[in-house]
């Protein structure tokens, strides 16, 4: 079986993310739940359900040094939302926080990650943002980002179509069973 870690930011559509950890089970995945610490906050009344539908424990912390892994280990990870904060502290490897430090090593690694930002149009204005989104690009990750991913908003906006959750799990497909 293949295992997914979805890591999510805080942003709107992480509160979408039981439908996402549903659709990857139906696909056959076995999927791990992973938060920055503000999504966790956000999320915090419905940890125990996700928990409950995943089967594992949901993340958004370090585990303690000689402390077992909770987690089998990941065959792809999907970073969505992804937040400006989180995409410019990954980009920089800036590891912290739980979820940068894991896909960071992630890359290191050779696992496949997908990444689909959740920002506003005033955001990707600042220039670090590029080169973070492009920095990434150049170390193997698959950033759904621009035309054929995710577009930004005006800030305090949702675009009216959605997140487009099925583009990421259509990236994480390809990348579990390439095409011949």
């Amino acid at each position: 079986m293949t295992t997914l870690y979805v890591f999510g930011s805080a942003a709107p559509p992480v509160f979408e993310v039981p439908e996402v950890i549903k659709a990857g089970q139906d696909r056959g995945w076995d999927v791990c739940l992973g938060l920055t610490p503000t999504a966790a906050r956000w999320l915090e009344a419905d940890l125990p359900a996700l928990e409950e539908l995943t089967g594992h424990p949901v993340r958004s912390e370090y585990k303690a040094p000689g402390e077992p892994d909770v987690w089998p280990a990941a065959d792809v990870i999907l970073v969505a939302p992804a937040t400006f904060n989180t995409v410019n502290e990954w980009a920089l490897g800036l590891t912290s926080k739980f979820v940068a430090g894991v896909v960071a090593e992630g890359i290191g690694k050779g696992i496949p990650i997908v990444a689909m930002p959740c920002v506003n149009a005033a955001y990707v204005q600042h220039r670090a943002f590029d080169r973070s989104v492009a920095e990434l690009r150049g170390m193997g990750v698959t950033v759904l980002y621009g035309e054929g991913g995710f577009v930004p908003n005006q800030p305090g906006e949702r675009r009216p179509e959605g997140y487009p959750w099925h583009l990421a799990l259509e990236a994480v497909e390809a990348v579990v069973r390439p095409r011949p």
